[in-house]
């Protein structure tokens, strides 16, 4: 299934509070990467929620370009780190229930030592 793509206007449109010249400076920051096609660019769902967040970061905190794209940065390493520990997490599960127990006790001991 091919995810939809959104024109220039339309990115515009769907982004309360985005101007073209905001756009086009998120674009050079490489705050979005849109898909370049015969039609210009192209902007994905995932480009549309970035820009949301970013036309509120900017409006919230009124951090620049390259502030933002910092931000955005450490959101999608987040965004990576909890994909990681969801995986994690699902094998763990499926350790018999020994592992588990003891894995669990290995956690607590780590986490009383780091703090």
């Amino acid at each position: 299934m091919t995810q939809p793509h959104y024109t220039l206007t339309q990115t515009l449109e769907s982004v309360g509070g985005l101007t073209s010249e905001q756009l086009e400076r998120y674009i050079s920051a490489g705050v979005v990467v849109p898909v370049q096609s015969e039609q210009g660019p192209l902007f994905r769902e995932i480009d549309l929620a970035r820009l949301n967040l970013v036309v509120d970061l900017a409006e919230g905190y009124h951090l620049d370009e390259e502030a933002l794209a910092l931000v955005l940065s450490l959101v999608d390493q987040l965004h990576g780190l909890r994909g990681d520990m969801r995986a994690i997490l699902d094998a763990v599960a499926r350790e018999p229930v020994e592992t588990r127990v003891r894995l669990k006790a290995a956690i607590r001991e780590v986490r009383v030592v780091t703090r």
